[in-house]
């Protein structure tokens, strides 16, 4: 029987993205308002209301969110917020989510500032709201089953924005870095279409961006934000969910990192493919190379989404003796799969389903197999077989 569904969203952001127009989406798609309550009374030192409306933007049905905190917003370091996470109830998978999307931003404001990471003050995203909006996000992510996340290319207005910094043009210097190597376009529209709070939690949840793909759509749901814009275009993001299309294969836009190495210890390897697969690596491996002068040496290939390229490239030419990368971007078709829980004589076992153009097959998965073996002392050939079967 499968562990849960699979399911699909797809963040059409026409008139772009913040972190209320997600929330909002999220809960006008059905994310209760009570779980999310529940969920945000795990967070120790925060007080808030969680408001939201039922509006109609341009005949469409929508909802709005308006947070109010009774208490004076503070500015908060990184460390404090992630100190407030790391201290909270929530599941393991959102505080560690949660902390890699705020570090993520603090990054990029300590680049656009010119300041260390530890003395980046977080103004607006510090704030209580966006502490809200990011985690009601990721609430919203897990409680409803979702584990692919696609979103359309931003668009990008212009003009300009009061902030605690000061008068900034549009898009904002931070959202420009958060979006390095997401796909954009400009719009006319003199607005801030992208937030800070937007741009983190889009290219911090998405694992690609393009066209919506294919699915059967269960549930649609539209977040409004706080802008009139030109030509009477609602402001609004909708997120639509669904389930993979099984008769379809998925085809999407991958990054190939590559770099040859002939001087690197590769007892290094397992370390590097941990922390690469942290970073949002899709496939890391190691070939054996015969280089110049017939020296052995070895290919790194890194398969990643294009918006973890940046990160991944960082990181293996810090961990490795690589002075150089080669990257191209390539389309990628792989067949739809999902867990599943296979009964054998040893209990339940987790196999992955998939389904190919012949039919469905399990295949099983090493490390739950490796686990029985171990415990029950018999060949891994023969529970690779029982699952099979």
């Amino acid at each position: 029987m499968a562990i849960s569904p699979s399911c699909i969203a797809y963040l059409d952001c026409f008139s772009g993205i913040s972190g209320d127009m997600l929330l909002a989406a999220f809960m006008h798609a059905g994310l209760e308002k009570d779980l999310l309550l529940d969920e945000f009374s795990k967070i120790k030192g925060i007080d808030f209301q969680l408001n939201t409306e039922d509006q109609l933007r341009s005949g469409i049905g929508c909802k709005h969110v308006i947070i109010h905190s009774p208490s004076k917003q503070q500015f908060r370091h990184l460390g404090n917020i992630l100190d407030l996470l790391e201290k909270s109830d929530l599941a393991p998978v959102i505080i560690k989510k949660a902390s890699q999307l705020f570090t993520h931003l603090a990054k990029a404001e300590a680049k656009v500032h010119q300041k260390r990471i530890d003395k980046i003050h977080f103004h607006e995203v510090g704030a209580i709201d966006t502490i809200v909006d990011i985690v009601g996000a990721l609430v919203g992510l897990t409680h409803m089953g979702i584990d692919k996340v696609v979103c359309s290319p931003l668009p990008m207005g212009h003009g300009f924005v009061h902030c605690a910094h000061g008068r900034l043009p549009l898009p904002a210097p931070a959202v420009c870095e958060l979006l390095n190597d997401a796909p954009v376009y400009g719009v006319d529209q003199d607005k801030e279409l992208v937030t800070p709070t937007g741009a983190v939690l889009a290219v911090g949840l998405a694992d690609t961006f393009g066209n919506m793909p294919a699915m059967i759509v269960k549930k649609i749901g539209y977040g409004a934000g706080t802008h009139k814009l030109k030509n009477d275009q609602p402001n609004l993001l909708r997120l639509i969910i669904g389930e993979p299309h099984l008769e379809q294969q998925e085809s999407n836009l991958v990054e190939i990192i590559e770099t040859n190495l002939d001087d690197w210890n590769s007892e290094g390897f397992p370390y590097l493919c941990d922390l690469l697969f942290a970073q949002g690596a899709l496939d890391v491996s190691l070939s054996p190379l015969i280089m110049k002068k017939g020296r052995p040496g070895q290919l790194l290939r890194v398969i990643a989404s294009p918006v973890h390229a940046l990160e991944l490239k960082q990181t293996i030419l810090s961990e490795t003796t690589a002075i150089g990368l080669r990257f191209r971007k390539e389309e990628r078709m792989t067949l739809e799969r999902e867990a599943v829980l296979v009964s054998t004589p040893w209990g339940e076992i987790v196999a992955k389903k998939v389904q190919t153009p012949k039919g469905t097959v399990i295949y099983p998965e090493y490390e739950a197999c490796i686990k029985i073996a171990k415990k029950e002392q018999i060949p891994l050939a023969q529970v690779y077989q029982a699952v099979s079967r």
